[in-house]
């Protein structure tokens, strides 16, 4: 009986000790670009992931774009969340698929929308903990005006794993 409960203890340590030793989350932060309905917008892209797996996680993703369609100033924020699937290593590709949504303000006027993203990545190991996002690359679809827009977002910047 005592010999059963040392080694369920002892492997209950080791179980712990692997999990600290793995990346729980990562935090995200960089420079945005969206093409949207003719026009280029720039802007910022945050993202946090919790990793239930080494390979799976789910993310909250935030960005926010600036610039103007047909010569009036215009910005659009998305709000994401979905899983996203990675392979750990010094250079990890990801893709996810992302549900939420975007408000867009023209010319002083707002509206809502839902919103969706499919895409993924690469990201670079610089040094222990810290990454750099070489690429992420995605289909964003909104849908303000009672129709759809078919937009594209690339982004790349920082990623501080832990």
């Amino acid at each position: 009986m005592f010999r059963k409960m040392v080694v369920v203890i002892g492997l209950s340590i080791v179980a712990a000790l692997s999990a600290q030793a793995q990346d729980t989350g990562e935090l995200f932060g960089g420079f945005s670009y969206m093409r949207t309905r003719g026009s280029n917008l720039n802007g910022w892209e945050a993202a946090g992931q919790y990793r239930f797996a080494d390979w799976l996680g789910g993310v909250a993703d935030f960005d926010g774009h600036y610039g103007s369609i047909s010569g009036i100033g215009t910005s659009t924020y998305t709000y994401l969340f979905g899983p996203q699937i990675s392979a750990p290593s010094s250079v990890s590709p990801f893709g996810h698929l992302l549900f939420g949504g975007a408000h867009n303000s023209t010319g002083g006027i707002g509206t809502s929308s839902f919103a969706m993203a499919i895409g993924g990545g690469i990201d670079a190991e610089v040094a222990n903990g810290l990454h750099w996002r070489l690429i992420q690359a995605d289909y964003l679809l909104t849908q303000f005006g009672g129709g759809s827009q078919n937009n594209f977002r690339f982004s790349t910047g920082i990623v501080i794993k832990f």
